[in-house]
């Protein structure tokens, strides 16, 4: 009988949880900071120093890569491994047995919530930027602006499920944050190390700041032209995150909570 719970109850309870602990809120906050931080850093570098001129959408690209998306992980991640730590996923399990309605229910959660997050950082950090470097730097344009913001919201939205599939095989928050910052910086760099430059783009991180660069311009981390669309980027951290989000709800249902 309790097998026949319906979907919204599951995400309404999800989104309670979610709303509900300090953790969310913190990381939030600072992942905002760090955008602030970074835009006003890197935008008075540009007033003072024009050796390396960047657009206001670049400079927000930078702090998302750079910085704001760690506080992304590590919201994903704490999302799902603080139910095992502190045993709530035995009460989750109980009231909702359809496993794998409890990762979509979370998944349901995060992504509206984590896609206006990344395209309000986005905007904030190049309104930010914009303002104190005064016309320092290269113009953005609408266009530019647009990519941006809608890439940073995909790639946030599109990472913090690709965390939760991780947590869901991993059930630990330490496991999950290595694996999935590995895979997003290290890896990619060890892998054009070894002679395979040609892969670099395919990896989650690099193809989510594809998605915030015009078609033609040159990813800032990489200083490479994608190979590929913007929105080619956001499928690519999509199917990362199918990959992920199968492995964790395969390992869900086969092992005791």
């Amino acid at each position: 009988m309790t097998a026949a719970v319906p979907v919204v109850p599951v995400v309404s309870s999800e989104w309670t949880k979610f709303w509900s602990v300090r953790a969310t809120w913190w990381t939030l906050i600072a992942g905002a900071a760090l955008m602030a931080f970074y835009s006003a850093v890197s935008a008075i570098s540009q007033r003072f120093d024009s050796e390396d001129p960047m657009g206001a959408n670049t400079i927000a690209l930078g702090g998302g890569f750079y910085l704001t998306q760690f506080a992304v992980i590590a919201l994903a991640t704490l999302f799902v491994t603080s139910e095992y730590a502190g045993g709530g996923i035995r009460s989750t399990l109980l009231w909702t047995p359809v496993r794998s309605r409890v990762v979509l229910a979370k998944a349901a959660v995060l992504l509206p919530v984590l896609f206006v997050y990344g395209v309000a950082l986005s905007v904030s950090g190049m309104a930010l930027a914009g303002v104190v470097k005064d016309g320092h730097g290269l113009p953005t344009s609408v266009a530019g602006a647009l990519t941006t913001a809608f890439g940073m919201g995909g790639y946030f939205a599109l990472l913090g499920l690709l965390c939760t599939g991780v947590g869901w095989a991993l059930r630990s928050a330490a496991g999950t944050l290595v694996t999935v910052i590995v895979v997003l910086v290290p890896l990619p760099l060890i892998v054009a190390s070894l002679g395979l430059p040609g892969w670099v783009p395919y990896f989650p991180g690099i193809a989510g700041v594809n998605a915030m660069v015009e078609p033609g311009q040159p990813n800032p981390i990489t200083q490479s032209v994608a190979p590929y669309a913007p929105w080619v980027g956001l499928l690519i951290c999509a199917i990362w995150t199918a990959v992920a989000l199968v492995a964790g709800t395969a390992v869900l249902r086969r092992r005791d909570a």
